[in-house]
Parts: C-alpha cells; structure tokens; sequence
C-alpha cells in the first residue's frame, strides 16, 4: 500500500470519527435502533453513508480535473481552516450537553406521530415480518427510513465538504476507505450504544477536537506544495 493511500486513509478516519461522532445522524441512528430492529437501522444508516463518503471523494476526485491542481490545493486548504474555525467556534458556543439530543429526539418523536397507531398491531407485524422473504425485509420502510434521514442529514454537512476537499487533495481511494471505516465505527456504535451512549458524548469535547484536527490539516496542506 502506496504512502499517499495510508496517509489518505488515516487522514479520512481521523476526520470521519470526530465528525460523526455525536452528531445529528449519529444521535438519530442511536434514537432509531431503540425504536426498530438494530440490524435495519444499521443497515439503512450506514449505506447512506457509504454512499455519501464515495460521491463526495468522486466529486473531489474529480475537482482537480475541472480547475487546475494548484487552485484545488488552495482551495481545499482555506475548507479546513474555515472548517477548524466553525468547529472551534461550535465547541465554545455549546448550548449544553444534551442540546442536540433532545432537538433530534424532538424532530423524530414528531415525526412518529403519524405512525403510532401501528404500535397496537406490533405482535401481529413481527409475526408477519417472520413470513416475508429476504428481498422484502431488506427493502423494509424502516431500512429505507433510516437510509432516507441519514442521507439528507448528511446531504451539505460540514463533514461531507471536508471528504471533497479531502479527496481533492488526498489519494481518494484511501480517502473512501478510511471514511467508510470512520462511519462503520460511529453508525455501528450508536446503534448498539443507543440513547445513553449518545447523551454521554460531549458535543464541546468533539467539536473542540475537530476543530484543532482540521487546523492542523490545513496547516499541513499550506506547508505543502504543489506543482
């Protein structure tokens, strides 16, 4: 394995992990897995995000060949310090602990509302989920729910912006590995760790760590030239 893959790779799991951790999809996986089966959440949350990690290292793969290598470079370098500042400035800025928690419990809880009826048929469900076959229960709403949310939660997040301007100036297969590896870890986490893993994360901690991990990658690319 070429030095650029492995620095890539590390580079996308560190940023991956203290990006994920703790946030909204993160918390919401952790909510959702108490709600559904474990192995659909997992499943719905974690392909969404595999699929967010290889469409944003395609699109910064692909940023160097749409502008010139040196502007990419520059431009991915002012991503992480303005990526650094925002986390840093949200680290400082924390509401409290449990602020995100209880806004995605909240904006979840308002949206089973509307399917809370289905609970008094939950005996006769699981029987039927028994009977059904395999394509059916891969396909299942809650798969598609957890995919659904995840996706769009993820859809201009600050760590999805980071993956382009990662791969843009990283080897972008080590870049993908290392995300997907990151979001393996805190997606299968959450969904076994749950509401009370997700309430013992400190926001401020997290974000104070990401913050200083892209100042010190933007450090890095500015120190570093290019052709």
């Amino acid at each position: 394995m070429s030095l650029s893959v492995v620095q890539g790779f590390t580079k996308s799991l560190a940023m991956t992990v203290l990006s994920e951790i703790g946030d909204k999809t993160f918390i919401a996986a952790a909510i959702l897995a108490m709600r559904h089966p474990r192995r659909l959440v997992l499943s719905g949350c974690l392909s969404a995000l595999i699929v967010m990690t290889i469409l944003s290292a395609v699109v910064g793969w692909a940023a160097p060949n749409l502008m010139s290598r040196k502007l990419t470079h520059h431009v991915a370098t002012l991503l992480f310090f303005g990526f650094g500042l925002w986390s840093l400035w949200d680290g400082f800025h924390q509401e409290g602990e449990a602020g995100e928690l209880a806004e995605v419990e909240k904006q979840l809880d308002a949206d089973f509302k509307g399917t809370t009826t289905a609970k008094e048929h939950k005996d006769d469900d699981d029987k039927k989920k028994k009977m059904r076959p395999f394509l059916t229960q891969f396909f299942s709403p809650i798969l598609l729910k957890a995919f659904s949310i995840t996706f769009f939660g993820e859809w201009g997040d600050k760590s999805q912006l980071a993956t382009i301007g990662l791969a843009a100036n990283e080897n972008p297969f080590g870049v993908v590995l290392g995300g997907i590896l990151g979001q393996t870890l805190c997606t299968t986490a959450a969904v076994m760790g749950g509401k009370s893993l997700a309430s013992q994360i400190s926001e401020k901690v997290v974000a104070l760590f990401g913050g200083v991990l892209f100042i010190i990658f933007g450090i890095q690319s500015f120190l570093s030239q290019v052709d």
